[in-house]
């Protein structure tokens, strides 16, 4: 996780991040991991499980969510950055033979086809959000897609489970209407955000009805799917 300009705190959870992350998540009956799945899925499902562009998984933490991006999108370029030394240092072969996984934002390159920053908003100061997302629209490849996966501040038990995480002590919630402002600030585009992971474990042999949920704004968590803006002339007529 982490994303923001001064975020070397998780350095304190690197070598335990799992488990804190499982234990705060333990009341969906689930682990971690089954978040970071879902959040691939719906990237595979909107790149296509062919795409062979260039990832950047902004925020990556000890790459949870980077492993399974290359299980779903196996032909993908995966880049990763996260401001936490000692995250990085923890992530394995695997992943780092496959691309650039670093907490050095020079790094980065301009030319992403595809940009991910899932749980890390929320820990970047509400003054520096929009500089972020700033940041990573000019990181895009003009067909892009940004992808913001947020903690929806509706779902209560979302809500108990930040409350249990120590690493989520500085954590700030933001609506989908501020993910959305700071989006359009930054000359991209998006539609309404879809809405994920409505039933715990318990009910899980009905989670096939997730997906003609995704407009109920009471999914444990959201995300926002953002592009460029298409460009003008004529006047300013979009083409």
């Amino acid at each position: 996780m982490g994303g923001g300009s001064e975020m070397s705190t998780f350095d304190l959870y690197a070598k335990q991040y799992q488990n804190l992350l499982d234990q705060s998540v333990s009341i969906s009956g689930e682990p971690g991991a089954y978040f970071a799945e879902v959040k691939a899925r719906y990237l595979a499902s909107v790149l296509s499980p062919d795409f062979d562009g260039r990832l950047l998984d902004f925020g990556c933490g000890v790459g949870l969510l980077s492993r399974r991006l290359l299980r779903h999108l196996p032909r993908a370029k995966l880049d990763g950055y996260d401001p936490s030394d000692r995250s990085i240092a923890t992530i394995d072969g695997e992943l780092t033979e496959r691309g650039s996984f670093t907490s050095n934002r020079e790094r980065l390159r301009s030319d992403y086809d595809g940009i991910v920053v899932a749980n890390v908003m929320h820990h970047i100061p509400a003054t520096e959000r929009q500089a972020t997302l700033d940041f990573l629209a000019a990181r895009l490849s003009g067909a892009g897609h940004l992808f913001i996966f947020e903690h929806n501040p509706l779902n209560p038990m979302t809500c108990l489970a930040v409350c249990r995480c120590p690493f989520d002590e500085d954590a700030v919630l933001l609506w989908p209407s501020e993910a959305r402002r700071i989006i359009g600030n930054s000359g991209l585009r998006s539609p309404r955000p879809d809405y994920l992971i409505f039933f715990p474990r318990f009910l899980r042999t009905i989670r096939f009805l997730e997906k003609r949920l995704t407009w109920c704004p009471l999914g444990a968590q959201y995300v926002v799917v953002a592009r460029r803006l298409p460009s003008t002339d004529n006047g300013g007529a979009e083409k």
